[in-house]
């Protein structure tokens, strides 16, 4: 299991990385390989705003449809688009293909609440 280093992670399996003003968010490789094969990805439109801990849209597979959480709160600025026509990314990269929406943060202290890898790490090892 693929587990960057330099990203920071959600209890709820999500992975944020820190671009400067923005952050890019997606679900972990744990998540995905939890919910096995992805069919379907549900994103907030442009200019949504989120709101840390709260669901911001969805990822369905054949198995059963998950909730995404906020990892941090702000405006949406982008979204990413090929996941419509491409749910599979989420499984076969989701730290590159698979980042789901970039967004502008309210408040980047937020940041300092999330795990590092090896906190990760070590939550999803007493699962």
């Amino acid at each position: 299991m693929s587990l960057p280093s330099e990203l920071r992670y959600s209890e709820e399996h999500e992975w944020v990385k820190d671009e400067g003003e923005n952050v890019r968010i997606g679900i972990t490789d744990f998540a995905q390989s939890e919910l096995g094969d992805i069919v379907f990805v549900e994103l907030p439109e442009v200019g949504t705003e989120v709101q840390v801990n709260e669901p911001f849209g969805s990822v369905e597979s054949v198995k059963t449809v998950s909730e995404l959480y906020a990892p941090i709160s702000g405006k949406v600025v982008a979204v990413n688009e090929e996941l419509n026509d491409s749910p599979e990314f989420v499984n076969e990269s989701p730290y590159e293909k698979a980042w789901m929406i970039v967004v502008e943060p309210s408040n980047k202290e937020e940041l300092n609440e999330l795990l590092t890898a090896e906190k990760y790490q070590e939550m999803i090892n007493e699962e």
